[in-house]
């Protein structure tokens, strides 16, 4: 079945509910949104002047800042039986180009601050511009396109091996598992009940947008389109039963506000998930005591959305278990409907309490990588998908992270992976060699740390990689030093770099009982942020 069937029915069945918001204002309600979002799919599917011309299974970009008309939009490019291409809006233009020629992208749908970055001859539409408009208003709607549980949906670019965005495929079917686990396993759904986007929509908050759908919930956007302490409660108090997906540093932020969160914001904030990061015990333990039993955390990645462990609000609120402090610091226990496993090398099970990678397999998990058919059979083998991530079960089934394999850095649950960084910063004439890792955080989970072998200034390498990258990405510090740690084989050894920089962090406090390795920085410069 089509998404888009969940917005027709919701139409029928509650025309009068919000169906999105923008801060504490209604924007549209379902039956508004319904029609336009078939009018929308008509012009993007004709053929004719005043139409996109797209055929079925065609992809559609959406790049932009939060907007209420990113709902909209989604619905529509599902409704016409396309397949949706959420782009971060923090990308460097390069980057965008990258991902829209990967997925062979014609057409994007644009907030009008990012128009300009949209380039390679494409059609870049402005969600709120006459052009947009014009193509709802001369279309009549058409049906909600006929599809097939594993036609596109959802193609979503996230970092791979060598540092290169992959497409994970996405389908229909994938989406709808994902909503049934939120809804099981998560939170019910009650028509009206609030979805509240401060985190981006081209990623995890954008894929909590789907189960609102489902149930006539309402996506709700603040004013700002991002993140404020101040912001969220004030929201807050407009949209009863609202639920927020945040990384934990938003969270930590909203916790440690100095502000009021007054009775009716909590009265209205049924629950947050935080994800995309490692929430730490104490953290989780904070938000707790301030904000009380709302608390949920997800597991997942981009190849199984969302969807993989979650510990659940009343095993993170039951302060009585004699487990409940591990239990915080856990990942919690698979989704009712995925099966989860630790393995060895060899694909055997490890036993309860030993590490090994973590590998997944349901409704949930991708179809595979876009053109990647090598990227596909490494990460998809015999029907599991391999996450690359360490972890061990506890003996009540509890999943516990012990690392992120690939040297992969997750700053403000965003992922950043070194060697993009490395490849910019090797452009630089005076730079002979370089290493990027990540350096924990208390705020942002992890920062990003550059260790150069050469004569560049911090100034020079910040001001090439703010010219070639996203800003998020760049390091925030700059460390020179006269030789980098290396295998026999010359490779250079990142666990023993992260374990120098440790050493080097804890002698600059004054703390040498956690040190450890020889090296000594030379010529150390730093840049903040």
């Amino acid at each position: 079945m089509n998404l888009a069937k969940w917005v027709e029915h919701a139409a029928r069945a509650h025309p009068d509910v919000a169906a999105t918001g923008w801060g504490k204002a209604i924007h549209r309600d379902y039956a508004d949104m319904g029609a336009r979002a078939a009018r929308l799919a008509a012009g993007l599917r004709d053929n004719g002047p005043r139409g996109a011309g797209l055929a079925p299974g065609a992809r559609v970009a959406l790049l932009a800042r939060n907007h209420p008309a990113y709902v909209e939009a989604m619905v529509a490019i599902w409704h016409a039986g396309l397949a949706v291409v959420p782009i971060n809006n923090k990308l460097h233009r390069d980057e965008v180009a990258y991902i829209l020629d990967a997925a062979r992208v014609s057409h994007v749908l644009v907030t009008p601050d990012l128009a300009e970055t949209v380039s390679g001859g494409r059609v870049a539409i402005d969600l709120e511009g006459a052009a947009y408009e014009a193509l709802i208003a001369d279309h009549d709607p058409m049906p909600v396109a006929d599809v097939a549980p594993d036609d596109p949906a959802w193609l979503f670019y996230t970092s791979g091996t060598t540092g290169r965005p992959k497409g994970a495929i996405l389908s229909h079917r994938n989406l709808m598992a994902m909503t049934a686990a939120y809804l099981a396993d998560i939170a019910p759904i009650a028509p009206g009940d609030a979805c509240l986007h401060a985190a981006p929509m081209s990623h995890g908050s954008g894929l909590y947008i789907v189960p609102h759908l489902a149930h006539a919930g309402t996506n709700v956007v603040p004013e700002s389109g991002g993140f404020s302490p101040p912001e969220i409660v004030e929201t807050l108090t407009a949209w009863p039963g609202t639920a927020m997906f945040a990384a934990p540093t938003m969270v930590n932020r909203l916790v440690r506000w100095e502000g009021e969160i007054t009775e009716t914001a909590l009265a209205n904030l049924k629950c947050i998930i935080y994800g995309g990061a490692p929430m730490y015990a104490e953290d989780a333990a904070a938000a707790l005591g301030r904000l009380g039993p709302r608390l949920a955390q997800l597991y997942g990645q981009g190849e199984s959305p969302m969807t993989i462990t979650c510990l659940r609000r009343e095993e993170i609120a039951d302060r009585d278990h004699p487990d409940w402090r591990a239990r915080l610091g856990s990942a919690g226990r698979p989704y009712f409907n995925t099966e989860v496993r630790v393995v060895d090398d060899d694909g055997r099970d490890v036993p309860t309490g030993e590490s090994g990678e973590i590998v997944c397999r349901g409704n949930s998990v991708m179809l595979g990588y876009l053109d990647d058919p090598d990227a596909t059979a490494r990460t998809l083998r015999d029907g599991w998908l391999h996450t690359g991530d360490i972890g061990a079960f506890d003996a009540s089934g509890f999943l516990i992270l012990k690392d992120r394999s690939k040297d992969l850095i997750i700053s403000g649950g965003t992922n950043i992976y070194p060697r993009e960084v490395e490849e910019v910063l090797l452009t630089h004439p005076a730079v002979s060699e370089c290493s990027v890792i990540g350096r924990p955080d208390p705020e942002w989970g992890e920062i990003v740390i550059a260790y150069i072998v050469g004569s560049a200034t911090a100034d020079t390498l910040d001001a090439l990689c703010l010219d070639r990258m996203a800003r998020f990405k760049r390091p925030k510090h700059y460390v020179h030093v006269d030789e980098l740690p290396k295998s026999n084989y010359g490779k250079i050894l990142k666990t023993e770099l992260r374990a120098l920089d440790t050493a080097r962090e804890d002698a600059a406090r004054g703390d040498v009982t956690r040190g450890t390795g020889t090296m000594e920085p030379v010529a150390t410069k730093e840049m903040g942020t």
